[in-house]
């Protein structure tokens, strides 16, 4: 399950509510082509990905065992969460409408906070696809959605994943605990980033 960031922020009454908002009446189209919010019709198609293991393996959070009715679930309870603005789960579609990668974001309105997780469909992994994609949705999830750090876990044998994160300035901070659904645990590479050192990082890369 998320925890939230080791960092602690405390947002304002009015920061909190601006999060909630955003996450509540967020639009798929605003992170790019093919992306829309999950829902039941989307079950069968995430499960196809999800059930490669070149895709799950790695993702600590994921319903288990991966069925139908685990990822219907899931879905249900993602669209809850996006409710009470603390979580989105998009889905990317290809040309034939079937999930080639997911994004789940986590949301602490309260503490100006999020947390990133997805996956890309086997084919497509290792084509820059991801990468592009992930640096994108970071700052996606900075403007659009408001908050002010960002955390991220990977397993700490997942090497592509933490060159991604360290190559997007991600600072490591340590490792941690991941919790699965099931209870286990995973030991997991730590890292966060504040939004102002992100924007720097865009004008430094803009020569600003």
């Amino acid at each position: 399950m998320s925890a939230p960031p080791k960092t602690v922020l405390k947002a304002t009454a009015d920061e909190e509510q601006a999060i909630r908002a955003a996450v509540r009446n967020a639009d798929p189209a605003t992170l790019g082509p093919g992306r829309a919010i999950a829902k039941r019709e989307h079950a069968s198609s995430l499960l196809e990905l999800l059930a490669d293991p070149a895709v799950s393996d790695a993702i600590y959070d994921l319903p288990r065992p991966l069925n139908l009715e685990t990822i219907a679930e899931w879905i249900e309870d993602c669209a809850a969460q996006q409710q009470r603005g603390e979580g989105l789960l998009f889905v990317t579609l290809d040309r034939e409408g079937k999930a080639a990668g997911y994004s789940k974001i986590t949301v602490w309105p309260d503490r100006s906070s999020a947390e990133l997780a997805g996956a890309l469909r086997a084919d497509l992994q290792n084509s820059g696809a991801g990468g592009s994609g992930a640096l994108h949705t970071f700052s996606w999830i900075f403007e659009t959605l408001g908050v002010r750090l960002m955390c991220l876990t990977a397993a700490v044998d997942n090497i592509r994943s933490a060159r991604l994160i360290d190559r997007g300035g991600f600072v490591r901070m340590g490792e941690r605990e991941a919790v699965r659904p099931d209870g286990t645990t995973r030991r997991s590479i730590y890292w966060e980033l504040t939004r102002d050192h992100w924007n720097e990082l865009l004008a430094r890369d803009r020569g600003t």
